[in-house]
């Protein structure tokens, strides 16, 4: 997998917090990623965007779902995620017929979730 960063990862939480609120307004990452599948349709590579300030490129296949492989076992798997949507790097895992996916946006929200799932019943 590689980690492509528009504005390099050693940038400071200031800047990581300017640049998401940026690429938010002008799709920047969306934009690159877009060129990327086109320009690389050939490699038959994922890009997935994720966390603030970066998107991933990998081969087909290779997304969060690999893990479950190892979760035979568990007849119920729960996902949290909030990249979740068509391009997010949650997505695949997100719609996996072998797991009950949740959106969230925050930490916070994820433990409300789970608490209202698996504790107050």
């Amino acid at each position: 997998m590689i980690n492509v960063s528009p504005i390099g990862r050693n940038c400071s939480q200031e800047e990581r917090d300017e640049f998401e609120k940026y690429c938010k307004v002008h799709n920047i990452r969306p934009k690159m990623v877009s060129v990327l599948r086109e320009k690389f349709a050939h490699f038959d590579m994922t890009f997935s965007i994720g966390g603030q300030i970066s998107f991933d490129v990998f081969p087909r296949g290779w997304d969060k779902t690999c893990c479950l492989k190892y979760l035979d076992e568990f007849q119920e798997i729960h996902f949290f995620g909030d990249k979740t949507y068509k391009g997010g790097n949650d997505y695949e895992i997100f719609e996996s017929e072998r797991t009950v996916g949740h959106t969230v946006t925050s930490p916070d929200e994820t433990a409300a979730q789970c608490r209202s799932l698996f504790l107050e019943n």
